[in-house]
């Protein structure tokens, strides 16, 4: 009876074939996350700059109406105060000494201060409430801007979102199907190495003697080992499932040097 079970060998190779191939898929996933989680982030900024232009312009809006009533309160102010003048100034051609005629002098030197100090104020306040008014227009164009940045954003991420649905299901349900056909101890140490790793790089392919995933150099015997695929590999550095490039699908291409010395032996050879 013909022994259909399969060898140690290929048991190994096709856990890490299944792992690689799972790899590949979280991999794209990882790609359109990357993508599509990049841009909330910037539709949340720009949505709060928004905001805080918004509110900034609500509160210069109050305090330049603030100053314009301050203005006008002044502006009253001196009319009452040249009205006193005029009044006391009519006053003055009924004085019957000296001592009331200084008194009320003195109360028109008052009054001429008050005029003075309302100017001041009245000019302070309107050069405020220009100022502010600037400043305003300033923040307007500024919001228009980044609401337009904003409304750019929004479209573009809404048709990643459209474009990569499709995408990212059928992965999802790739994904899915490869988690069922590999061993749950595998497919949990894959997971934890996943979410160790910066880049979600679980399995990796050797890159010239290193590992893919951290590029330390591999030793010699633990080369060999990976190549042979009797037993699952992993990076003594950063602990990543390591994988033969030829058994993961990729070309390697042999150094020159070595091309050269091949063909020294085969001339050599034709020679003897």
């Amino acid at each position: 009876m013909t022994n259909t079970r399969p060898s140690a060998e290929n048991a190994v190779e096709e856990k890490l074939k299944n792992m690689y191939a799972l790899q590949k898929v979280m991999s794209r996933i990882d790609e359109i996350r990357t993508v599509r989680g990049e841009l909330p982030l910037e539709v949340r900024d720009l949505s709060d700059e928004v905001e805080r232009l918004a509110v900034r312009v609500t509160k210069m809006r109050e305090e330049a109406a603030a100053a314009r009533l301050s203005a006008n309160k002044y502006k009253e102010e001196r009319i009452q105060a040249q009205a006193t003048i005029t009044k006391i100034e009519g006053q003055l051609e009924q004085v019957s000494n000296s001592r009331e005629y200084d008194n009320l002098t003195k109360e028109i030197e008052f009054q001429e201060l008050e005029i003075q100090l309302r100017e001041k104020l009245i000019r302070e306040n309107t050069a405020r409430e220009n100022e502010l008014m600037a400043a305003i227009a300033q923040n307007e164009e500024e919001k228009a801007a980044r609401i337009n940045d904003l409304d750019i954003k929004r479209k573009e991420l809404d048709d990643i979102i459209s474009e990569n649905k499709a995408e990212e299901d059928r992965l999802r349900e790739e994904a899915k199907q490869l988690e069922e056909i590999i061993d749950p101890r595998l497919l949990n140490a894959f997971k934890r190495i996943r979410k160790g790793s910066r880049n979600g790089l679980a399995i990796v392919a050797l890159d010239r003697d290193s590992c893919g995933g951290c590029f330390a150099k591999i030793p010699p015997q633990r080369r060999l080992d990976v190549a042979f695929h009797k037993k699952v590999i992993v990076c003594e550095y950063c602990g990543r499932i390591l994988i033969d490039p030829e058994l993961a699908g990729i070309k390697v291409e042999k150094p020159v040097e070595e091309k050269k010395n091949r063909r020294r032996r085969v001339a050599r050879k034709e020679e003897e």
